[in-house]
């Protein structure tokens, strides 16, 4: 399974660094995440519950954090075993960009695997459960920033009334025009 991304974060580059280096914060952030313990120098062991489809299971894992490079990247390798359920394993490179003052970029590409009646679900399954776990963590990791740091919400664009049908007619038989006269059809 390949899963990459990118998030904007509402934060400097440093706080983003110290908000992805605080064990609470992430394991706040992380769903079914009911432990996050430092066991060494940038190692961590992790107890999650996990649902992928019909299967049900807490794994135990070990992160391990490598090429550090704050306040800029840094890699994850983990391993994880849910007994009957199956096992995982992979790599994840994390990389913070500077978009503004108050505004980060955060990229992540993973790579992972899995075996036992979690790869028997099937990789569709799989990577949609990993998808929504990753935009989950994201919903909640921006909210705890949010709150952490103060951020102010930009207010929203005001919505723009529907459209007439007259518009939507209008709209129509303009583009309909338009494809006829380039070919378009």
């Amino acid at each position: 399974m390949q899963l990459s991304g990118q998030e904007t974060l509402p934060v400097t580059q440093a706080q983003a660094w110290e908000a992805l280096n605080d064990t609470e914060m992430l394991k706040a952030a992380i769903t079914g995440c009911e432990s996050l313990t430092p066991i060494g120098e940038h190692e961590y062991e992790a107890l999650l519950a996990v649902a992928v489809g019909p299967l049900k299971a807490k794994f135990k894992g070990r992160l391990k954090l490598s090429e550090l490079n704050p306040p800029r990247s840094y890699q994850i390798a983990f391993e994880g075993q849910g007994g009957t359920a199956g096992h995982g394993k992979g790599e994840a490179k994390v990389w913070l960009e500077v978009l503004g003052p108050q505004q980060t970029q955060l990229h992540y590409s993973v790579v992972a695997s899995v075996g036992g009646k979690l790869a028997q679900v099937g990789s569709r399954l799989v990577d949609m459960a990993a998808q929504k776990m990753a935009g989950d963590f994201f919903a909640a990791f921006n909210a705890a920033l949010q709150q952490r740091y103060a951020v102010q919400q930009l207010p929203s664009a005001p919505a723009l009334p529907p459209k007439s049908a007259w518009q939507r007619f209008l709209d129509w038989y303009l583009g309909w025009l338009g494809r006829i006269f380039t070919g378009k059809v």
